[in-house]
Order: C-alpha cells, then structure tokens, then sequence
C-alpha cells in the first residue's frame, strides 16, 4: 500500500495497543468516547447530500456510510461490553461492516438518525464506563475472528481510537475540498 493511500485509511495512525491502561489513561478514552457525538455531528450536520456522499478516499466509504458505520459499530461495541459483564468471558457475534455500509440505511439515509442514536448511545456507554471497577474492566470476551480475549479496558482503548479515526476521515476531507 502506498504512503498516501495508508495516510488516507489512517489519518491518526493505527490503534495501538497501550502497555499499561492506567487510571488517567481509561478517563482519557471516557473522554473520548463521551465527545465523539457532539465532534460528529459538528462536522457533519451542514453538510449538504452530495458532500455526504462524498467518498473520504479512493474506493473508501462516503461520509455518510461513515456516520451510519460509527453507529453499527458503537452499538455492537456497547453490546460487547455488557455480554462481558454479565456473562463470563462470552464468544461475541461478528457482525460484516463492509456489508452492513451497503445496505439502504447505511447508504442513502440521511445521517440524522445515526446522529441521534449516537448521542443516546455514547451517554448510556459514559454512564456505564464510569461506574466500572478495575476488574470490572479486567473482565474480556472472544472475537471469533481473532480467537483472542479482549479485555474491557482494551477494548475502551480501541473504541476511543475509532471515533477519533473515523472522525479525522471526515475532517481530512473537509481540509482536501475546503469545505469550511
């Protein structure tokens, strides 16, 4: 893969896994994930339909497909977190994202919806996060896909990445076109 082309799929870089999930560090991703919302929906709400159909970068999703993608994913994220707190070390359900993005509410709804959801979703997760133990956060389950245990606070980690990088899609579109 060329350099533009991996800068284009990772503005922000790659996930990476951090060594040591401190205290500091998990309120950090709380952080993240409680803005992500209102971030999204700054960037997105004065947007008009050929701009949201617009894809972020060659043969990538268009900014609406990210939305409603952001959504899906964050939705099955929260699902995660509570099978793992209520059931012990539970195989969770993979779900085909790529699929999902071509579907009719995730292709050419208007992203208003997602938006909505979103807000809801991410308070219910920051309420849910923050009433979390340390072991609480210890607490994993299987992704099929990987085989691997994922730890809680990994996985709070992963998801105030994705925001962030799925956001930066948006943002670094904005920048090419000068869409102020």
């Amino acid at each position: 893969m060329s350099i533009a082309l991996e800068k284009l799929k990772f503005p922000i870089g790659q996930h990476e896994k951090p060594e040591c999930i401190t205290p500091e560090l998990m309120e950090q991703y709380i952080s993240k994930i409680a803005a992500f919302p209102a971030k999204l929906k700054k960037e997105v709400i004065d947007l008009n339909d050929q701009q949201l159909d617009t894809p972020y970068r060659p043969d990538g999703w268009t900014i609406r497909q990210v939305v409603h993608h952001c959504a899906d994913s964050h939705m099955n994220a929260l699902i995660r977190f509570k099978l793992a707190l209520t059931e012990d070390n539970p195989v969770i359900k993979p779900y085909h994202e790529e699929i999902w993005a071509e579907l009719a509410d995730g292709k050419t709804m208007a992203v208003t919806a997602s938006l909505i959801l979103l807000e809801g979703l991410h308070a219910r997760w920051e309420q849910l996060l923050r009433s979390l133990s340390p072991s609480d956060l210890e607490r994993s389950f299987i992704h099929p896909a990987h085989g691997n245990k994922v730890l809680l606070n990994e996985n709070t980690s992963i998801y105030a990445w994705h925001g962030e990088h799925h956001l930066a899609h948006i943002t670094e579109l904005k920048k090419r076109k000068n869409w102020n």
